[in-house]
């Protein structure tokens, strides 16, 4: 079990580009977790002045859209070809993320409606956010199948696949840590059965006096 003792589990996920953690965090969201997903959280901090202005500070106006707002892929071109640039990238929005995570979940844990809280976050060991988290999945899936369904869903190349992972702790570091494993190379129904077992182990077993 990793992080803090908490009324009610917080399940962290993790996995590689592809792996299926979106689905997985879904799945248990639908069996009446409440979803924190950090990606759409610094999406939603993108469009805050404050950070905007942040972020033209040290990158420009480059990195806009004519409509003013951040340009991800032109942010991402720059961030992800200089380790120093993706340092001052995540030196302004980690914070941040990680308040509205902990607001967030504060939230959940006060909602007698919610069964537990799920996290999924593509940098959440990287940012230390799995403070956070009473457990830990990591979502295995093979690397051809992984960059396949990145592919099929948003046409994301190889070298922007490869590059995302390269800043990113190895894969197999990731699922060293983690208190349960699920296997995402089958079907989904395969995947479902996993995520409901996962549900009984962690939330049940939480409810027990």
């Amino acid at each position: 079990m990793s992080g803090k003792s908490t009324a009610k589990p917080v399940i962290g996920i993790l996995g590689g580009v592809g792996a299926g953690k979106s689905t997985v965090a879904a799945e248990l969201a639908a069996l009446g977790c409440t979803l924190v997903d950090g990606d759409a959280i610094g999406h939603e901090l993108l469009a805050e002045p404050a950070v905007r202005e942040q972020l033209r500070q040290r990158w420009g106006g480059g990195i806009f859209t004519a409509a003013g707002e951040v340009d991800r892929e032109a942010l991402g071109k720059i961030v992800f070809n200089d380790p120093v640039e993706l340092t001052a990238l995540n030196s302004i929005m980690h914070p941040l993320i990680g308040r509205r995570i902990e607001q967030q979940i504060a939230r959940a844990q006060a909602d007698e409606s919610v069964a537990a809280v799920v996290m999924d976050a593509a940098v959440m060991l990287e940012a230390g956010w799995d403070e956070f988290c009473t457990h830990l999945v990591f979502v295995d899936a093979p690397q051809s199948e992984r960059l396949s369904r990145k592919e099929g869903a948003m046409g994301l190349e190889k070298t922007s696949w490869k590059k995302c992972e390269e800043f990113q702790i190895p894969l197999d570091k990731k699922a060293g840590i983690c208190d349960y494993i699920i296997d995402n190379s089958s079907s989904v129904s395969c995947l479902r059965d996993q995520v409901r077992e996962l549900f009984r182990k962690i939330v049940h077993t939480a409810d027990r006096p």
